[in-house]
């Protein structure tokens, strides 16, 4: 017990010279423990300093949606979560200190079983320790915040992070990825850092950089193509678009720019648009006056390939939707892709090269089509047809026989058409293609295959790592990233090995870019994280460690009650002073509010109905919404309580209610159902469940109702098993990797063959007709969802309630009182001597065998029993009376499991839900039912990330730490490169090599070419300005190849610089050529750069060379002296430029030199 006081009387020392704080922040939330160890040197850097500038961390950047004063604001938050940090401290380590609030919660139960298998809590922590640390750029939002405005694209320039909405763009500067939150100008965006957004506009489709005009360009749903200034002026309104146009008629799917600086643009049908950069740099010197000319300028003036495609019938192939576009700029092609196939062009000639499928397979005939083969539609719906006529003829089969006779082989039809297509080709459909750094390209199926292709469209090879489909890549340097629908990120090298991979989300990462250090991953919710580029890497522990010693400064606690209710209505209705009594009276302070009702509605008629509507996706009746409408009245829905979910299954109804100040923090609100009765295919037994985000913890509430009988206890404990493990939510945290294309046909073709069989089953098994259809509809579908439920699951198998923070299980369990007679348990409920009818209770003995309910908690029950009593009888005397006297019994109950992997845990990041019964109670003076309510009243501790905080503090650890700096300074160095020349002079179609040498012994050189600008020269051999194309890319008589890749240690790669006679240019409006135009005949100057870097850095080296060309009538010899005041501003002087006489020279020169 000394050392925890002597660490404190150390923490006191050093506050002991803290300066008055000029700003705080009040709160109230208690914070957790962290490391004794660590805490002096952590408080020492905030209160050490006596300047106001240095206690409080500066904001990146400003503007936008932050607030100017976040920095000071943060530090004030983090001051604050520090002193209730010592104080929690001091005070759990005084022996006298006694916790009052400790007596207010009532002892619990808890059943065997638990923390083994699937009822293992789930792991949490600061830092999560199975991936590594991320950069919460976007912290996931509530999905009802994002509703019209969802993010669908992220894209990196030099210096910003832009991404595509649904109702527009919006960037973040780089500068302020670390800065503290935006405040609340956006719902769902409070903690995000600093971003511009644009004005209102169609969904955003597709991005594109073009670093050579400083502009993003950006596809939209409304068929349009819109620019957008990287160096906005921002005054803090929405900013707005540059040049924009109407590209096509259906929404811009795919956009890319070439390495001759077009802008390539796919959309529906196949149709793929080329737009000159001539245009686009002649629309975009025009003024803001003219804007309206330039649109029209550009809009008609694209090149429809698909029109000018007609050699070998090609024309009739590119019938796919274009979803894709990709510029290789090392041989200076596009790629084209629809679901199944390829397209390869020259993006010089815009010439079509290829047409091939996904296995490599060469098309080149019309009957060879892109789209889904369906040519043997006819011959099943011959076999149809006949198949009737023959069973018309045919009135000896009854009609079971005869139904049986079509469904099988319309099973066999779907079994067949599906293996062609749904099934089949359509589970190896492209979702992603990208070409890494030594010219290869990649590309990603829905089986999560992973297919290697060479420059030339030849399949080499095939991996996979990962069942689930493949949704985006990311290269960059030397490693491939791959982001899939489970949330899952790998990592792979250029020969495709597996170097790592984790869970980045927790659903689909649809977009992945790479910028300042980082690969940011978005997910389909909107949240974007950023993954330091070295990963997986020894960095990744530097830094957990570090976050995890801070882990208190940005720690926050929040605490909230909920109050749940429970009552079997017995097919009743309830009057409003019922519900005020059960609920209304006890809603004072809660925050939620959850409500599971059972037997809302019975009868075999019902039950059919409600299992057919569940078949086609509906679910609710007039009565469940007249219980809804009902209790939201007595919580005053509307003014201090909303409705934020419910679920029906036939009489099974659950729903919460959350309070007006609670809702910014609720969301994510999803829904399921597990029917339980006649073979898991009626909702009379069963359960429904509703799960949801508070404080971006998960919380599930499951009202169940499970078999009836004393004796049915197997029954009950396998309802339970069922439910537990097959509840699947409405969108499940790991999306489907089903056949996302089957059409329509072939489900209801499934169904009617499952269902149509199982309902002969079950009629001759004795089951009135009405329920024997539900059944069979109902388990048609259950059969076909169960194919699916994996993929619900975690990678492991996981089932969804055990991913949860908290889960609360409520409802009319069915579980008796065994080895009492009726008279025995009125006696002791008189004499409210529950202690000993606890011992006969079903449940608690099977949840102490650990056969049910494994791990989870019941407040210690001191109330009568709820079960069986007569309606409109108050009082104890209202237990069933009748002739079959059933014994009073706990059948509704109230079970819930935390984060707890002990009871004496307390609240923090590793345990984040913390909760405790306050009360437990029926209501045993409401006769509106033959049960009685249920209430339980949870205090709940959650505790959660102030994600402004710990961004700030991610921030201050890159930048501070020295051990980072080491790891980061080791890892990023730059290779040591020369290139043979800095000064080319080419003529007509000439070709010149130029060789790159890497001096490095030990790692990759990566190079890549582009064009910073053209320019012509003058009759006095000046040249004028050097202006770039579009993207930098090269002009039409220049073929650089290979524009990049990869130069091995200690070896030379020769790059080819041609001239290509280009003298002539077409002119297109409307996509038709219209006339030719010559080019000038006059001198041209590019200038080239060659960008090389390693295989984990993004900073460059670069390495200029002029390119000259001149007609033969201006030829200048090479060993000519030029004027040196005519050319002085166009020679790029290198020391290290040495005249070389052969190829031999050349290497032994090359080997020898140094860079400058």
């Amino acid at each position: 017990m000394e050392r925890p006081n002597q660490e404190n009387d150390d923490v006191l020392a050093s506050l002991s010279t803290v300066p008055q704080p000029t700003y705080l922040h009040s709160y109230t939330h208690q914070l957790p423990p962290v490391d004794h160890n660590a805490a002096p040197k952590i408080f020492d850097r905030y209160f050490d300093s006596s300047s106001d500038d240095e206690f409080y961390p500066s904001a990146h950047g400003g503007g936008g949606s932050g607030g100017g004063g976040g920095g000071v604001e943060t530090a004030g938050r983090k001051l604050d979560y520090m002193i209730q940090f010592l104080d929690r401290k001091l005070t759990a380590t005084t022996t006298n200190a006694v916790n009052d609030d400790k007596h207010r919660y009532l002892p619990e139960f808890t059943g065997r079983g638990g923390g083994t298998g699937i009822f293992r809590v789930p792991v949490r922590a600061a830092v999560h320790p199975g991936r590594p640390p991320s950069l919460e750029l976007r912290p996931r939002p509530l999905r009802e915040t994002q509703i019209g405005c969802f993010l669908r694209n992220i894209l990196c320039t030099e210096s910003q992070l832009w991404a595509g909405s649904e109702c527009g763009v919006r960037f973040w500067n780089f500068a302020d990825v670390y800065s503290p939150g935006c405040g609340t100008e956006r719902s769902g965006d409070e903690e995000t850092a600093p971003f511009y957004e644009s004005a209102e506009t169609s969904p955003t489709m597709c991005l594109v950089a073009d670093a050579g005009s400083s502009l993003v360009w950006s596809g939209h749903k409304d068929g349009k193509i819109r620019s957008w200034k990287m160096d906005q002026s921002l005054d803090g309104s929405p900013f707005k678009e540059g040049l924009s146009w109407q590209a096509h008629r259906g929404p811009v799917l795919s956009i890319v720019m070439t390495s001759y600086g077009d802008l390539w643009s796919g959309s529906e049908g196949g149709v793929i648009k080329v737009w000159p950069w001539e245009a686009i740099e002649k629309s975009l010197s025009l003024t803001m006056e003219e804007r309206h000319i330039a649109a029209l300028l550009v809009e008609r003036s694209y090149i429809d390939l698909r029109s000018q495609v007609t050699l070998n019938g090609f024309s009739n192939l590119l019938t796919s939707d274009v979803k894709y576009l990709l510029s290789d700029n090392c041989r200076a092609k596009v790629w084209s892709a629809g679901n199944l196939s390829f397209a390869l062009w020259d993006s010089r000639t815009r010439e079509l090269l290829k047409v091939f499928n996904i296995d490599g397979q060469i098309e080149n005939r019309v009957d060879m089509s892109l789209v889904q083969d369906f040519s043997n539609d006819d011959e099943v719906k011959m076999k149809f047809v006949s198949a009737s006529k023959k069973e018309k003829a045919q009135s000896s089969f009854n009609f079971f026989q005869r139904s049986r006779n079509a469904i099988m082989g319309a099973a066999d039809a779907v079994r067949r058409v599906a293996a062609m297509g749904a099934f089949g080709d359509d589970n190896r459909r492209t979702e992603a293609l990208v070409m890494t750094i030594d010219g290869m390209i990649w590309t990603g199926c829905t089986n999560g295959f992973l297919l290697q292709w060479d420059g030339n469209g030849n399949r080499l090879q095939e991996f996979q790592y990962h069942s689930f489909a493949v949704q985006c890549f990311c290269m960059f340097g030397s490693r491939i990233w791959v982001g899939y629908v489970s949330g899952i990120v790998q990592v792979l090298d250029l020969e495709g090995h597996l170097l790592g991979g984790w869970v980045a989300h927790s659903s689909p990462i649809i977009k992945m870019a790479v910028g300042a250090g980082y690969i940011f991953t978005l997910a389909s919710h909107g949240g974007i994280r950023g993954w330091n580029i070295t990963s997986p890497s020894p960095l990744d522990g530097i830094l957990r460690s570090e976050l995890v010693g801070k882990e208190f400064l940005y720690t926050r606690l929040e605490n909230l009650k909920i109050l749940t209710g429970t009552w079997n209505v017995g097919q009743g209705r309830a009057s409003h002073d019922s519900l005020m009594s059960w609920l209304g009276s006890a809603a004072s302070d809660i925050g939620i509010v959850v409500v599971g009702l059972q037997e809302v509605e019975m009868g075999a008629g019902f039950l059919a109905m409600s299992a057919a509507k569940e078949t086609v996706g509906l679910e609710g009746s007039s009565v469940g919404q007249w219980w809804l409408d009902m209790i939201g009245k007595t919580l005053d829905e509307g003014l201090s309580f909303e409705r934020v979910g419910s679920r029906q299954l036939a009489g099974l109804l659950i729903a919460v209610w959350v309070r007006s100040n609670l809702r910014a923090h609720v969301g994510d609100v999803d829904a399921a159902a597990v029917p339980c009765g006649f073979g898991h295919a009626i909702g009379n037994k069963g359960a429904v469940g509703l799960r949801m985000r508070v404080y971006n913890r998960i919380m599930c509430f499951v009202n169940c109702h499970f078999a009836a009988h004393l004796d049915a206890v197997s029954r009950r404990n396998a309802d339970f098993d069922h439910v537990y493990r097959t509840m699947t939510f409405s969108r499940p945290s790991n999306l489907l990797n089903a056949a996302a294309g089957m059409v329509p046909y072939l489900f209801l073709s499934c169904l009617l063959a499952c269902s149509m069989y199982l309902i002969r089953l079950v009629y001759s098994s004795g089951l009135p007709l009405v329920l024997s259809v539900a059944v069979g509809a109902s388990s048609a579908v259950q059969m076909l969802r169960s194919t699916n439920a994996m993929g619900a699951h975690s990678e492991e198998g996981m089932p969804q309630l055990s991913e949860a923070d908290m889960v609360v299980f409520l409802g009319d369990f069915n579980y008796r009182l065994d080895g009492i007679s009726y008279d025995e348990a009125r006696d002791f409920v008189s004499q409210r001597c529950f202690d000993w009818l606890r011992e006969k209770d079903q449940l608690r003995a099977e949840m102490e065998a650990g056969n049910v309910f494994q791990g989870m908690h019941e407040a210690v029950i001191r109330f009568p029993p709820t079960y069986k009593f007569e309606k409109h009888q108050a009082g104890l005397a209202g237990y069933d009376s009748g002739e079959k006297k059933r014994i009073p019994a706990w059948c509704d109950r109230i079970l819930y499991r935390d984060s707890r992997p002990a009871l004496v845990s307390e609240c923090s990041l590793d345990c984040p839900v913390v909760s405790s019964v306050s009360q437990y109670e029926a209501c045993m003076g409401v006769i509106d039912s033959d049960h009685k309510p249920v209430r339980c009243i949870f205090n709940v501790d959650i505790a959660r990330v102030d994600e402004s905080v710990r961004r700030q503090e991610f921030g201050e650890i890159i930048g501070s730490n020295e051990k980072i700096k080491c790891v980061l300074e080791e890892l990023c160095k730059l290779p040591e490169t020369i290139v043979s020349t800095n000064n080319i002079i080419l003529q007509n179609q000439d070709t010149s090599i130029l060789r790159i040498t890497n001096k490095c012994r030990k790692t990759n050189a990566l190079y890549e070419i582009i064009c910073e600008g053209q320019s012509t020269t003058k009759e006095n051999g000046l040249a004028s300005d050097h202006c770039p194309r579009g993207s930098f890319g090269f002009p039409r008589w220049l073929e650089v190849t290979p524009a990049c890749g990869v130069v091995t240690p200690d070896d030379i790669t020769e790059v080819s610089v041609h001239h290509e006679e280009f003298h002539t240019l077409e002119e297109f409006v409307d996509g038709v050529p219209q006339n030719w135009w010559c080019e000038d005949t006059r001198d041209k100057e590019v200038i080239l750069v060659v960008k090389v870097r390693g295989s984990c850095t993004t900073e460059t080296k670069n390495h200029r060379i002029r390119v000259s060309h001149c007609f033969p009538a201006k030829t200048i010899r090479a060993d000519s002296k030029p004027n040196p005041r005519e050319i002085q501003g166009n020679i790029l002087h290198r020391s290290d430029i040495q005249k070389i006489s052969s190829s031999h020279d050349v290497v032994n020169h090359l080997r020898n030199l140094h860079s400058p």
